[in-house]
């Protein structure tokens, strides 16, 4: 389940918005996405994968809201983890070379 959008680390591209299967976030005027309706998470970590910032906490087995703050996430260096487990690294498409998908990062 979605848990955090870091406001610290986004850079307001919406992309989490538009990859989103369920419509979790809403864009804002302020730029940073909110998660509108969290409980519509189907944990699918399309939006924390192609986010190009590392700004998004996705709860692997969480089947509702943990209460984990952005400081706890930042110190666990859980921001991100997903896509590294998957060898995705930033600024190199890492082990995606070979999947096509992973250019949709730097769609815009």
């Amino acid at each position: 389940m979605i848990e955090i959008v870091s406001a610290t680390r986004c850079v307001e591209c919406d992309i989490c918005v538009k990859v989103c299967p369920a419509n979790v976030f809403d864009a804002t005027e302020s730029g940073v996405p909110v998660i509108a309706r969290q409980d519509d998470c189907q944990t699918c970590f399309l939006c924390e994968i192609y986010c190009p910032t590392d700004a998004l906490y996705v709860a692997e087995f969480a089947e509702g809201p943990t209460g984990i703050t952005e400081a706890q996430a930042e110190a666990r260096q859980l921001f991100g983890g997903y896509a590294r487990a998957l060898g995705w690294k930033r600024g190199k498409a890492g082990g995606s070379e070979f999947d096509p998908t992973h250019r949709i990062r730097v769609a815009q």
